[in-house]
């Protein structure tokens, strides 16, 4: 059998595949606890539930305009002014079936053969692959722990070749939970702009962030860097809806349009119901997303507590998402048994088998001198985690 060379270049999501690994593990009967994949523990609020039921009961389950329908265009249009300082018309949004399908169309539309999008590392496991899908090259820019794992404008610019199209910024960040300022974005934005790129601008986990920390969109930094860019987000994250796979671009009318064409040789529209829910998530009351958050932030000050305790291991502190991003490279070259720890990915396998503890390694995103923790888990499985690894790590001489 022969698949197309598009499909036989692609790498399964890495977050996904140890999120299936653990789960294959837990339904064999092994105590699992899983900090792999990234998803609010939370249900979903329940004034979006009853939004979605009473959206059935009077009959919304049709198809609907492929873009989305115009309630929840507006409604987004509403969030982005209310919230980010964004102007956009319903015209200029497109609804998809989450946001990792947003960023999909964008790119699809975006860069083409022979194009190269500057990507930042640590990077989320599917940008790189969609670049590839899309026929451009990956260009991946290393970011340094003590920058905050941040791409800054001399790294930007030197990235820069007659073939770049395209910058992928996610902030905050997975997996290193950096949060950009407006000093920093604006600096971005210069760079872009004076090389006349694209920014692709995640801001899926913009509600999430501590300690003080304000979520900027880089498109609010001034009218040429907004017609420059396309905002990607979402419901999944902030309000728990992860099953619900809704996320949004916002972007210039014609690129816009290009989504929405694209879309509709693909999945057509988003699930009818799950858009009535989502009107209710942008539009109804915020409290619980601050419970959430006030229980991430919480749980990260005790992983970060505990992580500080094992010998040899450093972490920043995030200021948004539900992640940590520890350097765990004091453990290679250690050994249990038969075992040699040589990387990250070594780590985690270890982890997995002697602790029964998922992790995903760095190499995943980029860098495999680290491994990343969700905690978007309950305090009660962290604290195990947390216990079983602090154990294991001390049979590794």
């Amino acid at each position: 059998m022969r698949l197309a060379g598009r499909a036989r270049g692609i790498s399964p999501s890495p977050t996904l595949t140890v999120d299936a690994r653990a789960k294959a593990l837990a339904a064999a009967g092994e105590q699992i606890i899983n900090f792999g994949v990234g998803e609010p523990d939370f249900d979903t609020p329940e004034h979006i539930k009853a939004a979605a039921m009473e959206a059935m009961a009077r009959g919304m389950t049709k198809y609907t305009p492929v873009p989305g329908t115009a309630e929840l265009r507006k409604a987004i249009c509403e969030k982005l002014l209310r919230e980010n300082n964004l102007q956009y018309s319903p015209e200029e949004i497109v609804v998809s079936c989450g946001a990792k399908h947003s960023l999909y169309n964008a790119l699809q539309v975006l860069v083409e053969e022979g194009d190269e999008v500057i990507v930042p590392a640590p990077y989320w496991v599917s940008y790189v692959e969609q670049v590839k899908l899309a026929g451009a090259a990956p260009v991946v820019v290393e970011t340094r722990p003590e920058d905050d794992f941040k791409i800054r404008p001399e790294g930007l610019s030197a990235a820069l070749t007659p073939r770049t199209r395209l910058l992928i910024l996610n902030t905050p960040s997975n997996p290193t939970g950096s949060v950009y300022t407006r000093e920093e974005l604006s600096a971005l934005a210069e760079v872009a702009v004076r090389a006349d790129i694209w920014v692709l601008a995640d801001e899926i986990y913009e509600k999430l962030i501590y300690d003080g920390a304000t979520h900027v969109s880089i498109a609010a930094l001034g009218s040429e860097i907004k017609n420059r860019t396309v905002v990607v987000n979402g419901v999944s994250k902030a309000y728990a809806m992860t099953g619900w796979r809704i996320g949004y671009a916002a972007a210039p009318a014609p690129v816009a349009k290009a989504m929405a064409d694209l879309q509709s040789h693909s999945t057509s529209n988003p699930t009818s119901i799950a858009q009535a829910a989502a009107v209710a998530a942008l539009r109804g009351p915020q409290e619980p997303v601050a419970e959430m958050v006030a229980a991430f932030a919480a749980r990260r000050a005790y992983i970060l507590e505990r992580l500080a305790g094992i010998p040899g291991i450093k972490c920043r502190k995030p200021a948004g998402a539900f992640y940590v991003f520890p350097d765990v490279s004091a453990y290679f070259g250690r050994r249990s048994r038969d075992k040699v720890v040589a990387s990250a990915t070594d780590l985690a396998a270890f982890l997995l088998e002697e602790a029964k503890v998922a992790v995903v390694p760095g190499a995943a995103f980029g860098d495999d001198r680290f491994i990343r923790f969700s905690y978007a888990t309950s305090l009660k499985k962290i604290t195990t985690g947390m216990d079983r690894i602090t154990a294991v790590l001390g049979l590794l001489s």
